[in-house]
């Protein structure tokens, strides 16, 4: 009897031992403590195990826990790292994460504050003699512009306040109806046949933050959001900084091809002159801000509001901003203010409300005039348009905008496009008018990505150094079979552009980094790429009489003005055939042709060729560098996030098991 009785005791302390720990879900929203803005982005893990997830544009979170001690640990960049023990209570879980380093005490969206006399607003001067603008009449905004509210009231985002007809309560939910252009893909060419690849420099980075939104909300990115330069040139490489007049440093790197062996990458990066804030010229800034009713979700005016004010911090006494909107209608908000008198910058901002139609083309044309009214000469004249991009009163086409934005630009006045938001969000459009405006566009998906933009790169953002800056490489045949280059297929320009300054082409600002990819197929290797065509008749072997250059692979030219003049510079740079190794070449040239692999995966590239989410993963994480913001340590989050989501939809265990590390 006795032994029965401890049998039963042992199997039972058995059973109890190995019983698999309970499962439950927790949900919860991670915000700012400061200001109650959603944190997108960030990380979500169970303390001492693989199981992580992340916050979505909401700062929204679900993730499975095992047993009742689990411990969450929050993380996100720019913030102070947070645990909290979890229960299975059913209840919604509400973290607060505090600003690394120092508060940001200013950052409030709410618009609480004092009325001031409605006269501090109003601004009737007569347009510039040489531009006409019909259908623009600057007027005190309110009760006068239809969708138009500037007020002192708090409110609740996404909810109107009074009884406009004109104002609606969206619900991302309903419909989604963003935008994206078409790629077609950059072929490999013959290096006989097409000896000169020319384009111009792309130092955007909003593809990036854009992808990043996707993958955290658990979807791949439609193909035609993925623009592979502007996930390359979203990081910051470590090139040296200029040492000669030209504002910026060449540099080149060859290595073997991680998705190819057989076959190099030449790594071409350009670092722009870091110009200390103390010393860049003064700014004359015009805010343009989208306040119709499509802007009314957290993610959208709110979060603009914050970013702005994040920028106003920024700003020195010889600065001067002026605020323009659009709804039903354009209107001035504040006339052009000095830089030290941050506060009512801000309460001018905070008075901000959405509803309404969208004006667009208005709104850009009064912003203009505002900006043409304070221009300064030989300093940084911009417009800050931050919008969803959804226009759809009065010039509102793509060919209209780019028509209106390319005449202005002439003026000296320079284009910064923050989009934001989801569910409308018109990239195609947000693209086009960067690039008329001599500017550049940037995707605002949450605070950290506004202070990455507007603080961190503060310089690189809004002070233009070279302008019109293009590329144009010949490739020696004696060793290159063919080429590609890797992304800047929106970018790619006729040969005779290159000595053409009438042509428009990137700019480049202050401490920028630009890198561009060739793929290259040597002389002697075969491929499955090129598809032979007859020889030609009447004209010459070229590849006959190919034995000049020595031992240089191909010979890049560079073009650029300087921010105030209309005649390009020319920059010779000859490049030898130094072929590294892989495991030889530098953490740029590495994280590089990660991001490129990866963005080929995530366009399902037909020049993707051994890639893979593994490989890329491998090749990214030994090649961090010096990370100081985390940035590239989010990308590997991102890595393991897309190849999850991949290998799930693929139904590819090797790939799920990649994002489940």
């Amino acid at each position: 009897m006795r032994y029965i009785i401890l049998t039963c005791l042992t199997l039972t302390f058995i059973l109890t031992a190995f019983r698999p720990l309970q499962e439950f879900t927790v949900n919860g929203i991670i915000m700012d403590d400061q200001n109650g803005l959603p944190v997108s982005g960030a990380t979500v893990q169970v303390k001492g195990t693989r199981s992580a997830s992340n916050s979505g544009p909401e700062g929204r979170f679900s993730i499975t826990v095992s047993g009742s001690s689990a411990i969450l640990v929050f993380t996100a960049i720019g913030y102070d790292s947070k645990e909290i023990k979890v229960k299975n209570d059913g209840r919604e879980l509400k973290v607060k994460l505090k600003a690394a380093g120092k508060s940001l005490d200013e950052v409030v969206v709410a618009g609480y504050g004092t009325r001031k006399d409605i006269k501090e607003y109003e601004y009737n001067p007569a347009a510039p003699a040489d531009i006409s603008y019909p259908n623009v009449q600057p007027k005190p905004l309110m009760g006068k512009a239809s969708g138009v509210v500037v007020s002192s009231r708090s409110r609740k985002w996404g909810k109107s306040i009074g009884n406009s007809n004109d104002r609606f309560e969206s619900d991302k939910s309903d419909f989604n109806t963003e935008a994206y252009d078409g790629i077609t893909e950059n072929r490999f060419l013959t290096a006989t046949e097409n000896p000169l690849s020319t384009f111009s420099i792309d130092v955007d980075g909003a593809a990036y933050s854009n992808v990043r939104r996707f993958l955290q909300m658990g979807q791949l990115p439609p193909e035609g959001a993925v623009r592979i330069e502007e996930l390359i040139n979203y990081f910051h490489y470590h090139y040296p900084q200029p040492t000669k007049e030209d504002p910026f440093s060449i540099n080149t790197e060859i290595g073997d091809c991680p998705w190819s062996p057989q076959h190099k990458l030449v790594m071409v990066g350009l670092q722009g002159r870091k110009i200390p804030t103390e010393n860049l010229p003064a700014s004359n800034l015009v805010f343009l801000i989208d306040v119709s009713g499509s802007m009314m979700e957290p993610d959208k005016l709110p979060l603009v509001q914050a970013s702005m004010k994040l920028l106003v911090d920024q700003l020195r006494e010889q600065d001067k901003v002026a605020l323009v909107v659009y709804a039903g209608n354009a209107g001035l908000v504040m006339p052009s203010t000095s830089g030290s008198n941050k506060q009512r910058i801000k309460d001018a901002i905070d008075r901000l409300e959405a509803g309404g139609s969208t004006a667009g083309g208005a709104g850009i044309q009064l912003a203009y005039q505002v900006a043409r009214q304070n221009f300064i000469s030989r300093a940084n004249n911009r417009v800050i348009l931050c919008t969803d991009g959804d226009f759809n009163v009065g010039a509102s086409s793509d060919s209209e905008l780019e028509k209106l934005i390319g005449k202005e630009s002439k003026s000296g006045i320079f284009l910064t496009v923050l989009g934001y938001g989801m569910g409308n969000y018109k990239d195609s459009k947000m693209q086009k008018l960067a690039d008329k405006g001599n500017g550049n566009h940037g995707y605002i998906d949450n605070l950290n990505e506004a202070r990455k933009v507007l603080v961190n790169e503060f310089g690189g953002t809004l002070f233009t150094i070279a302008k019109d800056v293009k590329l144009q490489v010949e490739f020696n045949p004696a060793k290159v079979q063919a080429y590609r280059l890797i992304g800047y297929e929106n970018r790619m320009l006729n040969k005779e552009d290159f000595n053409n300054d009438k042509k428009d082409a990137g700019e480049l600002g202050s401490g920028h980094t630009v890198t561009a990819l060739y793929e290259i197929i040597p002389v002697g290797v075969k491929n499955d790429f090129m598809e032979g065509t007859d020889s030609l008749k009447y004209q010459q072997n070229q590849r006959a009489g190919v034995a000049s250059g020595g031992n240089e692979i191909m010979t890049i030219k560079f073009r650029y003005k300087k921010p105030d003049e209309d005649i390009s510079k020319l920059i010779v740079h000859p490049v030898i055939d130094q072929h590294l190794s892989l495991s030889q070449t530098s953490s740029n040239f590495r994280f590089v042709a990660a991001v490129a692999q990866f963005g080929m995966l995530l366009r399902n590239s037909e020049f993707k060729q051994q890639s893979s989410y593994r490989n890329a993963l491998a090749l990214a994480q030994n090649a961090l560098g010096k990370d100081e913001e985390g940035y590239r340590a989010e990308f590997l989050s991102l890595l393991k996030n897309a190849g999850r989501l991949a290998g799930r939809a693929a139904k590819d265990p090797a790939n799920e098991e990649i994002g489940a590390r």
